[in-house]
């Protein structure tokens, strides 16, 4: 049942530190305890790590912290952050454990200073390397493994480790076949299968477990915490998307060429079919091209009023070939700004 507006007014004006939020008695008990069963089944038993809820997935350097989104320990936090945010990282038990896999990558890192060592710096490179927030992937280079969306092991060595261990630490992934032929992504995880064969059997250097933006020290509201990702503007679009959004539309509009019959098929605002796609387009134009969240939701959004404001319809018969040509239009838009930093060069 969905909330109230007076619930959710509520709800959004709340502190965060005060909605009592913590990992038991949550859906996030079972699958940490399930993953902890994953660690041991990988030879790691000297390591804990430590878990805990925070505003967003991480771990805190030289700790062994695993810190996960708060907003994970409820559903209705969950529809909250999609709502606001456009991509949840982590939703179902699936996903779950494949971001904890990478966290403990992370984990696995701190906790023996793998990241001074000569041989994983030869592999991923230096951890002092600049962290940026937009990186350049390319898809499917062999040089780096597949585990989290947006070719995320291409963002810096220190998560190219992470993704790389995730991979590994995987139960029931043949790795050696699947990077059969990817040489550089499999002489990474060759390395990491040598070199935590030996940790496994030494204490970790590391056991601090000091937290950062501990769950129950947020004292700004929901409001407050996703003020910034709803009220900001997407780059200008080019002209020419408006003739690519009146080709689509105008295209399925026209009569076949024997139908001399006005049509009855009913006719919807394209805007509202924009829209309706939007979570689906957000997580898979991310996963495939590396394009962010964000950025691809403010797109579709800017996409849908200009459909609007062009008087775009579509008949309901044709939704499944609309669907597939808006898909490949956005994901167009999406790679040219990963290459190019603008949607039409």
């Amino acid at each position: 049942m969905a909330a109230s507006p007076f619930q959710e007014s509520r709800l959004l004006a709340t502190p965060i530190r005060d909605l009592g939020l913590t990992i038991a008695g949550t859906p996030l008990e079972p699958v940490i305890a399930e993953f902890q069963k994953e660690i041991e089944r990988a030879g790691i038993k000297r390591l804990k790590p430590h878990f805990y809820l925070s505003t967003e997935w991480g771990v805190p350097f030289n700790t062994i912290a695993l810190a996960i989104p708060f907003y994970l320990a409820r559903p209705d936090l969950v529809e909250v952050h999609a709502e606001r945010v456009g991509h949840v990282e982590g939703v179902g038990k699936p996903d779950l454990l494949r971001y904890l896999r990478h966290e403990m990558g992370h984990v696995v890192n701190y906790a023996y200073k793998l990241y001074e060592q000569e041989e994983w710096i030869a592999q991923f490179g230096s951890i002092t390397q600049p962290y940026v927030e937009e990186y350049h992937p390319k898809p499917f280079s062999r040089r780096y493994v597949r585990h989290l969306p947006g070719w995320y092991a291409q963002k810096h060595p220190d998560e190219d480790w992470a993704e790389t261990f995730a991979v590994w630490m995987t139960p029931k992934l043949d790795w050696r076949k699947e990077y059969a032929h990817w040489a550089g992504a499999r002489a990474k995880l060759e390395y990491c299968d040598r070199i935590m064969a030996v940790l496994n059997e030494r204490d970790p250097i590391i056991t601090a477990t000091e937290r950062d933006e501990d769950v129950s020290e947020l004292s700004g509201s929901l409001e407050e915490f996703y003020k910034d990702s709803s009220g900001r503007e997407g780059e200008a679009l080019p002209p020419g998307v408006d003739g690519a959004l009146q080709a689509i539309f105008e295209d399925f509009n026209e009569p076949a060429a024997d139908d001399s019959s006005p049509s009855a098929v009913p006719r919807k605002p394209a805007a509202e079919l924009i829209l309706q796609l939007e979570r689906e387009l957000v997580a898979n134009v991310y996963r495939w091209t590396g394009h962010f969240p964000e950025p691809t939701r403010r797109l579709v959004r800017q996409l849908a009023e200009r459909a609007k404001q062009l008087n775009q319809v579509y008949p309901t018969d044709r939704t499944a070939a609309i669907t597939v040509a808006l898909t490949t239009l956005i994901t167009s838009l999406a790679m040219n700004h990963v290459f190019r930093r603008t949607y039409i060069p």
